[in-house]
């Protein structure tokens, strides 16, 4: 199973990889599947069915809004993130949908999106059905998918184990355990990053893809200054007021100030601006989910700012030995919050953003598996419970420490020589298992955690 570094960063919208990106890359895959099947001229209605995490919180997360979204064929990479909100409004209030842009259908918002909240498909727990109806009200087509993380999405006949979508492709070094990556390493005298390269090649050029790389850490620096620009309250209704801006005019303002520890409340200013741009609906790069995606981008803005000498090879660096590690837990555990809980998405992106910057800070691969084992080893057992089904609360600080966190096991593994006791694909084991024992009710479904303790208001 072959995954490149441009499948774990990817440019979508906010505020979640696994319940907006995914629900309307389905809904997109849907519509277009009704125009290739030659279905478009006899649809006469579209359904939408969210089960289990989709139907528990997809309110808060948008999930509703991206299917409406997906069936008018538009995606997470393109969709005007200005007018989105408007569209679905507009789609709700006239009463019909226009069906990959083209074909008209009846619409009724309360009857065509359907929420359950206790019921869910078998495989996964972000699963969603959708249906097109004739103009006698019979059923024309009917087709299942699962959100699987990070904006993945499987088609609905795929195996509970599917945790990746096929592609057969030969790569000149495959690896599927962290153990493997660094014989690789080892054998060939290459760093994690080396090894990166050489099977993204496959796919495209080097110069094709460090463009595309450079593009992603664009839009990374531009979701940093609309979060530092953008004042005022998030929606959805709990009245979070976005920091970031009056971080960030405290931060530059304060031009003299020797405190030892000033570069961390600047990480904790990039974190937190991504994150509340997410929660927003903005454009981020889902790096490996939404609700982690301020980890990857704060700690590489730290590499930029703080480290002499960091420079656009050193981000590209970054970006491939973080994939490298994203692409293990992807395989062989989660980086779905409805799956295994917040370890899985906060901690995943905490173990691959300190394997980049290990990597591009000269650590061996030995060192940089260590940054990454240290990464994910504390954050085990993250409960995914965010308050009122919004990626806000806990979500949002929780970047900003995981973002810290990373730059701390980079630094800690530096000071070793890559021995250790615990293996990253041991600790990784130990999420996968651990998000198995775990309730679902602290699996983002918002009944359990901060998600009942705290008092909406």
């Amino acid at each position: 199973m072959a995954l490149s570094v441009l499948d774990l960063f990817s440019v979508g919208i906010g505020p979640s990889s696994s319940h907006t990106v995914g629900p309307m890359r389905a809904a997109k895959l849907f519509a277009d599947g009704l125009k290739s099947a030659g279905h478009l001229s006899s649809t006469k209605r579209v359904q939408a069915e969210l089960f289990g995490s989709l139907g528990a919180t997809g309110r808060g997360h948008g999930s509703d809004k991206a299917v409406v979204l997906g069936f008018k064929g538009l995606d997470p990479e393109t969709v005007d993130t200005t007018t989105a909100d408007d569209q679905v409004a507009a789609a709700a209030l006239d009463g019909e949908l226009w069906i990959s842009g083209v074909h008209r259908v009846d619409f009724n918002w309360d009857e065509d999106v359907v929420l359950h909240r206790r019921k869910a498909l078998p495989a996964h727990p972000n699963g969603m059905t959708f249906r097109a109806l004739d103009y006698t009200g019979a059923v024309l087509t009917e087709r299942s998918f699962y959100s699987i993380g990070g904006g993945f999405v499987v088609d609905g006949d795929a195996d509970a184990q599917d945790r990746v979508v096929a592609d057969s492709t030969d790569l000149p070094y495959p690896f599927n355990t962290a153990d493997e990556l660094l014989e690789i390493c080892r054998r060939e005298g290459m760093s994690v990053s080396d090894i990166m390269l050489a099977n993204e090649l496959v796919w495209r050029t080097e110069e094709e893809l460090r463009k595309k790389l450079l593009a992603l850490w664009a839009v990374m620096r531009k979701c940093v200054d609309n979060g530092c620009a953008a004042e005022g309250i998030l929606p959805g209704g709990l009245s979070v007021r976005r920091r970031a801006p009056s971080l960030f005019q405290t931060l530059t303002a304060d031009t003299g100030v020797t405190d030892p520890l000033r570069a961390m409340e600047w990480v904790n200013l990039f974190a937190l601006a991504v994150n509340e741009e997410n929660a927003a609906g903005g454009r981020i790069v889902t790096a490996p989910t939404n609700g982690a995606a301020g980890i990857v981008p704060a700690v590489l803005h730290y590499y930029v700012k703080f480290v002499p000498g960091a420079n656009d090879d050193g981000v590209v660096r970054f970006l491939l030995a973080a994939a490298a590690v994203g692409i293990l837990f992807k395989m062989n555990a989660s980086i779905s919050g409805a799956e295994v809980g917040c370890q899985g998405e906060v901690g995943s992106a905490c173990s691959m953003a300190a394997a980049g910057l290990c990597e591009v800070l000269g650590g061996t691969p030995a060192q940089v598996e260590n940054a990454a084992e240290v990464g994910i080893e504390h954050n085990l057992g993250l409960t995914c419970d965010p308050v009122g089904g919004l990626v806000q609360i806990p979500c949002i600080e929780r970047n900003a420490i995981a973002s810290v966190k990373a730059i701390n096991a980079a630094r800690l593994a530096l000071h070793g020589d890559g021995s250790h006791k615990v293996s990253l694909d041991k600790a990784i084991k130990t999420m996968r298992e651990t998000g198995a024992d775990m309730k679902t009710k602290y699996k983002e479904t918002s009944r359990g955690g901060l998600a009942v303790n705290v008092i909406e208001c």
